[in-house]
This record gives structure tokens, C-alpha cells and sequence, in this order.
């Protein structure tokens, strides 16, 4: 270990270095955003927008790819922060497993109040998230399936079936909030989204490798209220 972060090492508690690192992420992230914010009007011809939340390496032909972490992302967004997208200017907003990300007091409710701000009228929120319902009914039976599951999915670190539910939960620091169809739907719903029902995986939309193991749900943005006579 080079003698200056031996130093630090020997001088600090983990609690202070992990707060110094975290400001660096975040000053990083700020960055991102900022270039990515001054990008985001070069899209906005092509209204209605399709958005692709959190795509990862799953970028989609004719979406907008929304990645903070991704170089390959059409736009490094913080979605924790003001979207740079007009009100109504989506037809369409797609989520895989990256919701679950999102702290939930917080910036769950952020994430779908400006989902349904930049959404048209009738426009769709469709998201997918790991079924923590799937894991809980499968503790304390080896047997069950999703134990099969966790082979392809899990590190090697995770022997016990409580080392599997921890890195479900948690995936390092990455997991903020575990979801259920009750959950995610109450979540919706309290955000103002109407229409709301599970659905089964589509070939069309879903990544094939996430099909098993993910709770998929679709919500509608209300159409405007009715004036009275």
C-alpha cells in the first residue's frame, strides 16, 4: 500500500473515509449530469420521447438511453434530479432493474413525480425490479427455485441462504429498497398513476437474461381532469 494511504488508513476511522469518497462521487455525478443536461435538447425533436431508465448496456434503437454510470448512455442523468424534459413530451417511460436503486423515502417519490410530469396524458411507466415476494416464500426450502436462480446471479461470497437475501437486498451498497407487487403498486398509485397491473414478461421490451426473478408493472399517467359546466 503506497505510504500515503497507509497513513490515512492508520489515521481514520472507515466512516470518514467513506464520506470522503462519497463527496467525490457525488461531485462526479454532478458533473455528469451537467454535460448531459446541456445534451438533452438535441432529443427533444423527436418528441414524444420513449426514455430508457437506467439502461445499462441495453440500449434501445429509437429511445432515449438514460444511464448515470453507463459512457455508452445517450444521456449520463441523475434521475435523482430535475429531468431536462418539458412537461407532457413522453409517450413512454421504461425501467429495468434500476429502480431498486433509488432511496425510497426520497427519491422514489422524486423519480415518479417527474415520470409523470414529463409524461403525455395516457402515456405508459413501465418498470421492472427484482420480486423480493419470489425469495421471501423460497426461505427455509432448499428446494425451491429460487435457490436455482441465484447461481447465475450471486457471487461466490454468498453460501448461506441468508447471504443470498442480504445480497438481494442490499447488492453490495447498490439496493436501497426491496419491492413486491403490493408495494410497488401502493407506490404508483399515491404518485398519481392510474391502471395499474403486473404483467408478464415481453419478449419485445424485456431483457431475456431478467425475465425469471423480476416483478414487471405497468401504470398509466391519468388524463386531464374534466372541467365542470
Amino acid at each position: 500500500m503506497p505510504p500515503v494511504q497507509n497513513y490515512l488508513r492508520s489515521h481514520t476511522t472507515y466512516g470518514l473515509r467513506r464520506a470522503i469518497r462519497d463527496i467525490g462521487t457525488e461531485a462526479r455525478m454532478s458533473y455528469r449530469h451537467w454535460v448531459a443536461v446541456r445534451k438533452a435538447p438535441r432529443f427533444l425533436s423527436s418528441a414524444p420521447l420513449k426514455l430508457n431508465l437506467g439502461c445499462g448496456s441495453n440500449r434501445r434503437p429509437g429511445w432515449v438511453n438514460i444511464d448515470l454510470y453507463h459512457p455508452d448512455a445517450d444521456l449520463q442523468l441523475d434521475l435523482r434530479r430535475r429531468w431536462p424534459f418539458p412537461d407532457d413530451s413522453a409517450a413512454y417511460i421504461y425501467s429495468e432493474h434500476a429502480f431498486e436503486h433509488f432511496e425510497f423515502s426520497q427519491e422514489v417519490p422524486h423519480v415518479l413525480a417527474e415520470s409523470l410530469r414529463v409524461l403525455q396524458h395516457g402515456g405508459v411507466f413501465d418498470v421492472g425490479v427484482p420480486d423480493t415476494e419470489w425469495l421471501i416464500r423460497g426461505y427455509g426450502n432448499p428446494n425451491h427455485e429460487y435457490w436455482r436462480y441465484t447461481a447465475g446471479w450471486h457471487p461466490a461470497s454468498c453460501e448461506t441462504q441468508m447471504d443470498h437475501i442480504n445480497y438481494h437486498f442490499r447488492q453490495g451498497e447498490q439496493h436501497k429498497y426491496a419491492w413486491d407487487e403490493e408495494t410497488l403498486a401502493r407506490s404508483l398509485q399515491r404518485s398519481g398513476f392510474v391502471s395499474i397491473a403486473r404483467r408478464l414478461p415481453d419478449d419485445n421490451l424485456d431483457s431475456e437474461a431478467r425475465k425469471v426473478g423480476t416483478l414487471y408493472m405497468r401504470a398509466i399517467k391519468p388524463g386531464p381532469a374534466k372541467q365542470q359546466d
